[in-house]
């Protein structure tokens, strides 16, 4: 298997580590055990930075050196190990900063409100929304997110948690009960821009808005009367959608194929001909 070289350094600084650290570790994976310039031929790591990288990673106990002849070499701790190990140590911090916290009396639960600028920070959010219901999750999306917490929602459901989704457009499969929404394209196209929007329980909510090249923006909230709008956004798309599926040839008859009478809210043709009727029979 063919490792991305690209993903397991940025993984590997998320960890705590650097760039090099990383490269380094990743060489010696890959052969081992090996000399200094060995280790940074295959790394590519300056060789000025090499003994000062493994330096620093032997310190961290990831890295230790042989004697070979009359050369050192070096071997890499294995990576199962360096895994567990690093759970270890940030398990501890974990907990000693829960015992912190605690000391200060702050509430548990936290600010009423986060805001967050990234797109996976907005989608791990919204999976542990998901991952923490008990009773409801109501949710509207596009399928792109959608993909993204689909084991999400069916775990859910497995917790015997009631599942209703609003789609816009056409959904590849079916979760829980769902409500395609008819005005992907138009919604769209005159937004430029995706919605996101989970409530749990009746008691959290997170909305977001996903826009070009993977910008996100959105905000996490208990309070509740953000937590009931949100609520009760999502549950008026349904009730439209309950009538949209009854009434749908009906309704484009009125407002066209892609309802964009329906979505022109600054107009509103029978009411501007009962207005000019109402005129014409004053007038006489």
């Amino acid at each position: 298997m063919v490792v991305n070289k690209d993903r397991f350094v940025e993984n590997f600084r998320n960890l705590g580590f650097s760039e090099y650290e990383a490269k380094i570790y990743l060489s010696l994976l890959q052969e081992n055990p090996a000399t200094a310039y060995e280790a940074g031929k295959i790394s590519g790591v300056p060789t000025s930075k090499v003994y000062e990288v493994l330096k620093k990673l032997s310190s961290k106990g990831i890295v230790s050196d042989v004697a070979v002849g009359k050369q050192k070499r070096y071997i890499p701790i294995a990576p199962e190990e360096m895994l567990n190990r690093h759970k270890a140590v940030t398990d501890n911090i974990i907990n000693s900063l829960r015992g912190d916290f605690s000391a200060l009396g702050r509430s548990r639960e936290g600010p009423p409100m986060w805001y967050i600028i990234d797109y996976d920070h907005l989608m791990d959010k919204a999976q542990r929304v998901i991952g923490g219901a008990t009773k409801t999750v109501l949710i509207s999306t596009w399928r792109k997110e959608l993909e993204v917490l689909e084991k999400n929602l069916r775990n859910a459901l497995m917790r015997q948690v009631r599942v209703a989704v609003v789609h816009f457009g056409q959904p590849e499969t079916r979760i829980g009960q769902m409500y395609p929404h008819p005005v992907e394209k138009s919604r769209f196209h005159e937004k430029d821009r995706r919605s996101l929007v989970v409530v749990a329980d009746s008691r959290e909510a997170l909305y977001g808005t996903i826009m070009k090249f993977g910008r996100a923006e959105g905000t996490w909230t208990n309070n509740r009367g953000m937590v009931a709008f949100a609520e009760e956004y999502i549950r008026h798309d349904i009730y439209m959608m309950k009538i949209v599926k009854r009434f749908d040839r009906l309704l484009k008859q009125n407002f066209g194929t892609a309802y964009e009478k329906l979505l022109d809210v600054f107009a509103d043709d029978d009411q501007r001909k009962m207005f000019s009727q109402a005129g014409a029979l004053l007038k006489r």
